[in-house]
């Protein structure tokens, strides 16, 4: 199974301690194929640096980027499909690109995503995407 994870998702799951543990587990583990543009890896960047640290930063950056179930992924087309916050639009347009199977994020502007038939890109939260690995 491919996802996109959102930065939402992402930044609480590093640590040992987090209720979100589990998901960062599950990548480890090869549960699931990460995937992810160059625009979407400099935001885990930016944000891992400016919540934690520059190295933990740099840690889960070389995690992710190595790791045999990571899938980098270019979006070449843009489909501007959140207007709510156009920021959001990087990770659609990875999953759409990825043929990934659900971005798991608990953004609520994505919940837009839910009324488009056309692209069909599936939404679930960081809970709901527990119970499909689990």
């Amino acid at each position: 199974m491919k996802i996109v994870l959102d930065t939402n998702c992402l930044l609480p799951a590093i640590f040992d301690h987090s209720p979100y543990s589990w998901l960062w587990e599950a990548f480890g583990e090869g549960k699931f194929y990460l995937c992810s543009s160059t625009e979407i890896l400099e935001e885990y960047e930016e944000l891992l640096a400016s919540f934690y640290s520059v190295e933990i930063s740099e840690s889960v950056i070389n995690t992710i980027t190595n790791a045999s179930n990571f899938i980098p992924v270019i979006p070449y087309f843009k489909w501007n499909l959140i207007t709510a916050d156009p920021e959001d639009n990087k990770f659609a347009d990875c999953a759409l690109n990825a043929g990934a199977d659900y971005i798991v994020t608990n953004d609520k502007h994505f919940n837009i995503l839910k009324e488009i038939n056309f692209p069909y890109i599936k939404v679930v939260d960081i809970e709901i995407f527990k119970k499909i690995i689990y």
